[in-house]
């Protein structure tokens, strides 16, 4: 019990933090935050995302390319592009890390207010710390494990972060259904969206960029927006208005 009870929080926590700071506010600064409140929740980032920290900086320019280019040979993780999921992860990989180590020549303007702490960001790539979260896991396991099944589950801890991002960049551009015409094969995932918090209504996503709600339909629930409309009633972050706009960094 304590096993799937720490799988379940994991996968929560890890995608939590990816869909609200990662994604809503590095890529696409749907709300504004204090630069006391952005460090707070890069270190949730670190905390919960683990052994497969992503770089808030990194995924904020990468997933605007994916906005700008999608379903394109420029597009960092296209399945129309990709021989394989685990060819599109490898690319993604090493796009990433072009990124991350400032080797890449991407255009000033997808760079445009992302945010940026140099301290968390090398923290969280360290491969030390990412064996040592990866130690702390197997760790757990061993003392709470009952069935030998439940080891099963280590490497998608390990993995976590890009195991949630393949799940979108993959099966959500070639499985599911559309509400809006789009110009890439965006679809969204799953009518009621528990498994991912709202990140497999990616059609909806694709159509209207800057909206935090990612629902649109009635049976739609995007469980991450109450979490944001809490934190903007709480003055945490501030919600900007007309997000219901398509992003596009100037």
């Amino acid at each position: 019990m304590y096993v799937l009870v720490f799988f379940v929080a994991h996968w929560y926590l890890s995608l939590l933090m990816q869909t609200f700071f990662l994604h809503r506010y590095a890529a696409h600064k749907m709300f504004t935050m204090s630069p006391f409140w952005e460090k707070f929740f890069y270190t949730l980032t670190f905390i919960f995302q683990g052994s497969s920290f992503l770089s808030p900086y990194a995924y904020g320019v990468m997933h605007r390319l994916h906005h700008a280019y999608a379903d394109t040979e420029e597009d960092p993780h296209s399945p129309s592009f990709s021989s394989s999921l685990v060819d599109m992860m490898w690319k993604t990989k090493n796009y990433y890390n072009n990124i991350l180590h400032r080797e890449d020549s991407i255009p000033t303007k997808f760079k445009k207010d992302v945010p940026h702490w140099a301290f968390m960001e090398r923290l969280g790539d360290y491969w030390v710390i990412r064996i040592g979260w990866g130690v702390l896991y197997t760790l757990f396991y061993i003392q709470f494990a009952t069935a030998w099944w439940m080891f099963l589950l280590l490497p998608i801890h390990f993995l976590m972060g890009p195991v949630h991002g393949v799940i979108i960049n993959w099966y959500a551009h070639k499985y599911g259904y559309t509400n809006f015409k789009v110009n890439d094969t965006a679809r969204n995932l799953l009518p009621f969206d528990f498994l991912m918090m709202g990140e497999s209504y990616h059609n909806n996503h694709h159509k209207l960029g800057g909206r935090a709600n990612f629902g649109v339909k009635w049976h739609e629930f995007d469980p991450t927006y109450p979490f944001i409309l809490f934190l903007n009633a709480t003055g945490i972050i501030k919600l900007k208005r007309n997000n219901d706009l398509n992003y596009m960094p100037s």
